[in-house]
């Protein structure tokens, strides 16, 4: 398991972890008096798109018009593609050692 997102608020730490497919865990982390949760599960591109993270619902929305796209459509997709790529590979560079390349 990877840490894919943290919360400042319980509820919202709970709600995210019951969207997560595979294994999850919710930690809590107390810093002087703040409390943050962390959310540690699979880094599946269908577990970060349940999140909402990476916009990776503005890109599925992108692709659904493609035939009508403007030049401001095409750069936002390059721009989303390279953000993706930057996640892939940071979840990726443990691949070896955790087997999460299967996954992202």
């Amino acid at each position: 398991m990877k840490l894919l997102n943290t919360y400042d608020d319980r509820d919202d730490a709970e709600e995210a972890a019951e969207k997560l497919t595979g294994n999850k865990r919710l930690a809590s982390e107390r810093d002087a008096t703040v409390v943050i949760y962390n959310l540690l599960g699979i880094p599946s591109w269908g577990n970060l798109h349940r999140l909402g993270m990476h916009n990776l619902s503005e890109l599925k929305s992108l692709l659904d018009r493609r035939s009508t796209w403007q030049p401001a459509d095409t750069a936002r997709h390059q721009e989303i593609l390279t953000t993706l790529e930057r996640v892939a590979k940071n979840y990726a560079s443990n691949s070896r050692a955790t087997g999460y390349s299967r996954y992202i």
